[in-house]
């Protein structure tokens, strides 16, 4: 059955009479148009693969990746017996003991993470990467060590409180971004993609012939996208809970209401970018050219705040930014509308500004 001919068919169970009412809501433009958009995405497997299946599985991956799990031993190496017995002290310290040459190519290559050698007038010297962390930790460690076995008391006595309670691990942090990235992707491209798609097979062209009202098209993608929110974030969210017990310390209200802006905000732009694209290969330059520069940007999978300080405001701009830090305020820190009002702010401006932007360059045929 083509898409069109679904606007005038009506389901029924075998040998029920549906009532008058009831033919009117299913056969109503808008409900056959929702139910076109649902029957494209169940019929593209690749869709459903990258919606749902995808960032559970990335979630697992690095959540397995970046687990809880015990410091790891460093490796390091020495080059007279003395210093690799004062170094064998420190438990976090794989001490390899070699000759000089054997030592500078083992630090060379990265085999080792720092070199301890004798200095000038009995120091002890320490070469290694001051941009490698492992390298900058094991000089810490290995001076530590040193300073020990020479008879160095620590003035203050000092113990050490281990925490590791759920909400600071990279699990935490990495689930609100896979989902803020997971309500951009299939918003952008489930509407842009579609709407491309039918403009190229000529199929708008001949939806806009019939009586139907313009609006009733763009409507039924906004309520295809709303359906299937629930289930795309409830199988992401699920998952992180019950495989990682990631917390959801906010309101459930402010988290649907979140995902809702978001979502709606994405579509609009999505809509503004499919607007009068005529081709499949230009519509995925340009949502590629919109998406990728906020994957990389807007904290996904580590802080925004590593960039420069003068582009901040730019990166706190961009509405992947504004999703992702209000999804993490709400699901970590149990921030309510007031803590996260400037986010939602933001994506509302989106929305706005997109949308009516979109539907001032649509263009149908």
């Amino acid at each position: 059955m083509s898409d069109l001919t679904a606007f005038n068919t009506v389901p029924t169970a075998v040998g029920a009479k549906p009532s008058p009412r009831g033919a009117a809501v299913a056969g109503h433009p808008l409900v056959q148009l929702t139910l076109v958009r649902f029957r494209e995405f169940l019929r593209e497997p690749e869709a459903m693969f990258w919606v749902f299946v995808f960032p559970i599985l990335l979630a697992a991956g690095l959540g397995v990746a970046f687990r809880n799990r015990p410091p790891d031993v460093l490796k390091i190496a020495a080059v007279t017996p003395e210093m690799t017995r004062s170094l064998h002290q420190e438990k976090l310290l794989d001490v390899q003991e070699l000759s000089p040459a054997a030592a500078e190519d083992a630090l060379r290559t990265g085999k080792v993470a720092l070199l301890v050698q004798p200095g000038p007038n009995g120091t002890a010297e320490y070469r290694y990467d001051d941009t490698n962390p492992e390298g900058r930790a094991a000089r810490l460690l290995a001076d530590r060590a040193v300073q020990q076995a020479a008879g160095r008391v620590d003035p203050v006595a000092s113990t050490d409180s281990l925490m590791r309670e759920p909400g600071s691990r990279y699990i935490d942090f990495l689930i609100p971004g896979l989902l803020g990235m997971n309500l951009m992707g299939s918003a952008i491209w489930g509407l842009g993609f579609a709407i491309v798609d039918a403009r190229r097979k000529k199929l708008m062209k001949r939806l806009i012939a019939t009586p139907m009202p313009r609006h009733y098209y763009l409507l039924s993608f906004v309520l295809s996208r709303l359906l299937l929110l629930v289930i795309e974030v409830g199988a992401l969210l699920g998952f992180g809970a019950l495989v990682f017990q990631v917390p959801l310390r906010g309101s459930l209200l402010v988290l649907a209401t979140l995902c809702i802006l978001g979502s709606l905000a994405f579509s609009a732009l999505g809509l503004l970018i499919a607007s009068r694209v005529q081709t499949i290969e230009a519509a995925s330059g340009l949502m590629n050219l919109v998406m990728l520069p906020m994957w990389i940007v807007s904290g996904v999978f580590f802080s925004a705040q590593r960039f420069p300080d003068v582009i901040q405001p730019v990166i706190k701009a961009l509405p992947l930014t504004a999703a992702i830090d209000a999804l993490r305020a709400n699901m970590l820190q149990g921030a309510g509308f007031a803590q996260i009002g400037s986010e939602l702010g933001i994506l509302a401006a989106w929305l706005v500004v997109s949308f009516t932007l979109a539907l001032s360059l649509f263009r149908w045929r």
